[in-house]
């Protein structure tokens, strides 16, 4: 601030302040942190805008780590409509995620050109908020669903929808049955590695799910005797 000829105050505008919006939203793509885009965008106007364009520039997000809720996670997805891989697994704080904010977050722009998804450990999930999802993210090539309750429900909307389909986790997923798993992957037969360790399926459903698709990588490896790794 300084005083003029006049006698008036003038407010210099700070060098940050004299930054286009575009440069802005590059820098603030280097943030990790929400919190810090957060206050950030509560600065002023301008860096708002920069807040808002740096998250349609994201193609990957994760929320891993961060304090989560279906309102706040939705909020952001929606703002990333050049979105292709989100992470919102469950970690030491986890996410409070529920089929509630899967309905939410599948009716962003971006989920139609996703191709990577995991809700790990997501314990708050079921079919309801998983058939929603899957049904819109059509171009998943891979897909984390490990630790959650989907039951053969979740495995039918996948192997409808999901037909680009390479990988899929299902670790401790017990309320699949063999019926589910035959069908995804007779459904998806670009499936190149599914892992169900944990799941409550009998030794000959691997055995059909290698008859189907013989290049099929079944993990963790040893469950088949004599199994070994395909590389994917």
């Amino acid at each position: 601030m300084r005083i003029s000829e006049m006698g008036e105050m003038d407010i210099e505008e700070s060098e940050i302040e004299k930054l286009p919006t575009d440069l802005l939203s590059h820098i603030y793509l280097l943030f990790s942190s929400f919190t810090d885009l957060a206050q950030a965008s509560c600065v002023c106007k301008k860096w708002r805008e920069g807040v808002k364009q740096s998250m349609g520039r994201r193609r990957s997000l994760s929320f891993s780590g961060c304090k989560m809720d279906d309102a706040s996670t939705s909020r952001l997805v929606h703002l990333a409509f050049s979105l292709k891989e989100l992470d919102i697994s469950r970690s030491r704080w986890g996410c409070q995620i529920t089929d509630y904010g899967l309905f939410e977050i599948s009716m962003a722009k971006c989920i139609g050109n996703l191709t990577s998804i995991s809700i790990w450990g997501m314990t708050g999930i079921t079919d309801k908020g998983v058939v929603q999802l899957v049904s819109r993210a059509t171009s998943l090539q891979h897909l984390n669903i490990g630790g959650t309750f989907i039951t053969d429900e979740s495995l039918f909307a996948i192997g409808n929808n999901c037909l680009h389909l390479k990988t899929i986790v299902l670790w401790s997923c017990r309320h699949v049955t063999e019926i589910g798993l035959l069908y995804l992957v007779n459904k998806c037969r670009k499936l190149q590695s599914i892992n169900v360790w944990g799941t409550r399926v009998p030794l000959d459903c691997f055995i059909g799910l290698l008859n189907i698709s013989p290049a099929l990588q079944i993990k963790p490896v040893g469950l088949l005797p004599n199994a070994e790794a395909i590389p994917v």
